[in-house]
């Protein structure tokens, strides 16, 4: 008997992401050398002071510090960013598992998620390519909640958008590339 694609749970995922967006995999020790690369990077690149190269490295190493404890997997770093400014727009990829009697419907994951409307956020059912998922958006962050077939649970992609926001082109393509998701099905065992 064989199950459809929709019935397992997948293998893997793909994501479409530009070139220009530097990728750290969180999912190995080696991720304080790669965030350190990129610092180091947009230091030089934006003649940035050492007590600003510091502050971009303490903010970026905490939010990854973050991540990594709750399920992340990989961070997009955007490295077109305009010399004297903050953060760089960034995509942090996290796996929220959800089996079985934890597993929420989407519609129940938006309830629970509500809250966050009183904080400036909107919360809202919507579809993707890849499945059904819950929407929060604020004026510079934008989190989709994909859920994953097979009840596995979710993958959240957490895009911010600090200088442009998410209304704005930067916010259009962080929207396309959430729209890029696919579920990888390795052939059935």
């Amino acid at each position: 008997m064989t199950t459809t694609h929709r019935s397992r749970p997948p293998d893997d995922y793909r994501l479409l992401v530009p070139r220009d967006w530097f990728r750290i995999d969180l999912m190995v020790d080696r991720w304080r050398p790669q965030l350190k690369k990129f610092v180091d990077q947009q230091a030089t690149r934006r003649q940035m002071s050492t007590d600003a190269g510091r502050e971009l490295w303490a903010s970026l190493r905490n939010a990854v510090e973050t991540g990594v404890s709750q399920g992340a997997l990989e961070l997009y770093l955007r490295t077109d960013v305009v010399a004297g400014t903050g953060a760089p727009a960034t995509l942090m990829v996290s796996l929220l598992p959800m089996r079985d009697a934890l597993h929420a419907s989407p519609e129940e994951f938006a309830q629970a998620l509500r809250g966050r409307e009183e904080g400036g956020a909107t919360v809202s059912v919507s579809s993707l390519p890849a499945g059904s998922c819950v929407r929060v958006s604020t004026t510079t962050a934008l989190d989709y909640y994909v859920e994953m077939p097979g009840g596995a649970g979710y993958i959240l992609l957490s895009f911010t958008v600090p200088l442009s926001g998410v209304e704005s082109p930067l916010g259009e393509l962080c929207e396309a590339m959430a729209g890029s998701l696919r579920w990888i099905h390795n052939a059935a065992p």
